[in-house]
């Protein structure tokens, strides 16, 4: 392990960081803002909690949209009674295979919220170890959740987001490179980019931007539970020394969604610790 590596992790990295208000005002729709927990019984913060907290902290209004009801309705109780959360929050449930939910989430997210200014779809499922462990059955299923989910979340938001809006996909860096050894998987979440460009094209005239963060080595319940079923994930060597947070995930969200990065769009950043640049 490098020195660099062996310093104490930043504010950010533990969602420690004092707020900076860089999205006031906005009206954020999180798809997949709950929490897969594993019956975790200390479980870390996951990507889509983190986001939704952070958007809040910062100011935003925030939708947050989850299969898991009660999940949901955890993450916006922990953003009403979080003390730095200026912003609030408000939640519903929704299962992106079926895509009438989809419709409803949309809809609803923009008419209590006043309209949208943001996007996060944060949903991904796996299944099929392998080319010989995949059937059409599982194939269908995650592409279903992973990109055909997300073409629908677009296709319902697109007329109802404000000029100038942000919508950021969540993908893996295993759309990248090989490693979560699941075909549909990785397939799926690579295909997010080619929707991402298209979305961009769409968007472009009004100002809309779409751009990808990609994932890699996180620590998180979902992360946990796939080093017990291969345990040499965790001896992966990442050459910043360590698997990342799921506020490491939201702040690269946070940056991507602010106007800090209103000149920014069609891209994908990885947040792996750099695992896809230096490995």
């Amino acid at each position: 392990m490098s020195e660099a590596a062996e310093r104490p992790m930043a504010a950010e990295s533990k969602g420690e960081a004092p707020a900076r208000g860089r999205l006031k005002g906005r009206r954020i729709l999180v798809v997949g803002g709950g929490q897969d927990e594993r019956d975790d019984p200390d479980p870390p913060m996951g990507n889509g909690r983190a986001m939704s907290i952070l958007f809040a902290r910062e100011g935003a209004r925030v939708a947050v949209a989850d299969r898991d009801e009660s999940s949901a309705r955890k993450t916006a109780d922990l953003i009403v009674t979080d003390k730095d959360c200026v912003g609030n929050a408000t939640m519903m449930a929704a299962d992106v295979s079926k895509p009438a939910d989809i419709k409803q989430m949309v809809r609803q997210a923009s008419e209590i919220m006043g309209g949208l200014d943001g996007v996060v779809y944060n949903v991904g499922i796996g299944g099929g170890m392998g080319l010989e462990g995949s059937t059409p059955e599982i194939w269908d299923r995650v592409f279903a959740v992973n990109l055909r989910g997300a073409m629908l979340t677009l296709q319902a938001a697109m007329p109802l987001l404000a000029d100038g809006s942000s919508i950021v996909l969540i993908s893996s860096i295993a759309s990248m490179k090989p490693g979560s050894r699941m075909p549909s998987y990785d397939s799926s979440k690579a295909a997010l980019a080619g929707l991402m460009r298209h979305a961009g094209l769409e968007g472009e005239r009004r100002g809309i931007r779409v751009n990808i963060v990609a994932p890699g080595l996180m620590d998180t319940s979902i992360g946990r539970e796939a080093t017990r079923g291969r345990p040499n994930r965790a001896k992966t060597p990442v050459p910043l020394g360590r698997q990342g947070t799921g506020w490491e995930t939201a702040y690269a969200a946070l940056f991507l969604m602010s106007d800090e990065a209103a000149y920014i769009t069609g891209q994908i950043l990885a947040v792996d610790g750099g695992m896809t640049g230096l490995r």
